[in-house]
């Protein structure tokens, strides 16, 4: 049994072991173009030719859903009763309409659902590229809350004042006499009494 450590060469999946390198495809670049240009020329064809069908189709269900008019020879009454059939008809036909535009759109948000669902299953989430935007505090109020701010706020404004309490400054004195002051059994008496 041989290592793969010291094999020089992988062995590919051909069956004799060997390393083979691809196949050069042996058509030319004008080839390849002419090939090419075919394949268009057939595309077009196709594309044209069910462009027909459908217009084809179209006209036959327009001719089956709404039969040519004959108005010659009618009297008022019934061109009139012909307007209501008219009018009664295109009616039924706005109604399927919306029920079909009402059910495709229904479709839509489903799918978009499901493939949001399948892209939280996956845990592969896109995220929006955003763009850095500098925006000023009152372009920003501006945007948030419309034409209800048209002048600047001043937040400052807003803000509570408050008042510093003013704090107890001891008179300053010239330390000599406070220290002859608390000397002695007299100045002993006073730290004692402004202790309790």
């Amino acid at each position: 049994m041989e290592n793969s450590l010291t094999s020089p060469l992988p062995r590919s999946s051909h069956p004799d072991g060997f390393l083979h390198s691809p196949k050069k495809s042996k058509t030319s670049a004008s080839r390849r173009l002419n090939l090419k240009t075919k394949l268009l020329k057939v595309a077009a064809l196709m594309f044209e030719k069910e462009k027909e069908e459908k217009k084809k189709e179209r006209e036959n269900t327009l001719k089956e859903k709404v039969p040519a008019l004959q108005m010659s020879g009618l009297s008022l009454t019934d061109l009139q009763n012909l307007c209501k059939e008219l009018n009664q008809k295109i009616d039924l036909t706005d109604d399927e309409r919306y029920d079909v535009e009402v059910k495709v759109l229904k479709n839509d948000k489903e799918i978009e659902n499901l493939s949001m669902k399948i892209c939280e299953l996956k845990g592969k989430m896109k995220r929006p590229n955003l763009k850095r935007v500098k925006i000023s505090a009152d372009a920003m109020l501006g945007a948030l809350l419309g034409s209800k701010v048209k002048e600047s706020v001043d937040f400052k404004a807003n803000l509570k004042t408050v008042k510093k309490e003013d704090e107890k400054k001891e008179e300053v004195t010239d330390w000599r006499k406070n220290v002859e002051a608390m000397s002695g059994m007299d100045g002993r008496k006073k730290m004692f009494n402004s202790g309790q």
